[in-house]
């Protein structure tokens, strides 16, 4: 996909870890100007009090083939993001894909409480984390891209809407959180087709993101050293692999047939051809119901 986003433009909305950052770089690899933004910078960090910050990200995207320009934002602040869109407009004068990837709850919900024991604050504030920061943006974005046909809008959420469906998620405030923002891009693809735009939600599978690395004591390079402990972490992906789903469809001419859809970066990547960057093509989800909700042992024979 090297050079097919020539010529176009992306705000990825929280790139400065994970998915995002996976995202950003790979469409700087096809060759896009890419707007990352986030809250964490050199300068001034977020309350999540990590090392990663929008600037590296940004130079990832320049350095993979595109160019990247970081933008500390607050997506929960709507002033901030009509600042945001107003700078892209006037540096660009356009906008064709928008990547909703704002999170930033991971110190928030909690695994084992019932709604009574959850925290109520840190509840709310996850929904507005998830939901409210991703409408915020969207109202303020989409004005420039309907100027002209063929923009793009990925939401990016955790499992698909029917996994999601059928499936309890952690917790109510995550459950809510991750099935709404499916919804968001169905409802996104009703108001947009008219303008023949696209909108679809988008999950990676088992993701390896910096903080899921520190989680499991691991780092990209030994990963595998988790096995003993979480055995289905064998089916797991890079961050590059989403990045490469996100490419994929911006560079299709025909992405307009996946407008509403709920779908996975191991289905697109089964769609599109690419792979993660072993080589491999993890299909999380569909191993997650065959073999890890079935209960069987790890085995990813056929899933990657």
């Amino acid at each position: 996909m090297t050079n097919t986003l020539t010529g176009k433009v992306a705000l990825v909305a929280g790139a400065t870890r994970g998915a995002g950052r996976g995202i950003a770089t790979q469409l700087g690899a096809a060759g896009a100007t890419v707007y990352v933004t986030g809250r964490s910078t050199r300068s001034e960090r977020s309350e999540i009090d990590r090392d990663e910050t929008i600037e590296e990200t940004a130079e990832r995207v320049t350095a993979a083939g595109g160019h990247g320009i970081a933008v500390r934002v607050d997506h929960l602040e709507p002033q901030q993001v009509a600042a945001l869109v107003a700078r892209i407009d006037r540096e660009q004068g356009r906008l064709d894909v928008l990547v909703n990837n704002i999170w930033g709850g991971e110190l928030l919900f909690g695994w084992n409480e019932k709604l009574w024991e959850h925290s109520l604050d840190d509840g709310l504030h996850i929904l507005r984390l998830a939901i409210d920061t991703h409408i915020i943006t969207s109202h303020h974005a989409l004005p420039l891209m309907i100027r002209e046909p063929g923009a793009l809008v990925v939401e990016i959420t955790d499992g698909t809407a029917r996994y999601n469906a059928e499936n309890y998620r952690i917790s109510l405030f995550y459950d809510l959180a991750k099935t709404s923002v499916n919804r968001l891009a169905f409802a996104q693809s009703k108001e947009l087709a008219e303008y023949g735009a696209t909108a679809l939600s988008l999950t990676p599978g088992w993701m390896r993101s910096e903080i899921m690395l520190d989680a499991f004591g691991v780092t990209e390079e030994t990963w595998r050293d988790a096995l003993g402990k979480h055995p289905h972490f064998a089916i797991s992906e890079t961050p590059a692999y989403i990045g490469r789903a996100v490419a994929a469809l911006a560079s299709d001419p025909e992405r307009a047939r996946w407008n509403g859809r709920s779908t996975s970066s191991g289905e697109l990547a089964h769609e599109y051809g690419f792979t993660d960057l072993d080589g491999s093509r993890p299909d999380a989800w569909r191993y997650m119901v065959e073999v890890q909700d079935a209960g069987k042992p790890a085995d990813t024979t056929g899933y990657r």
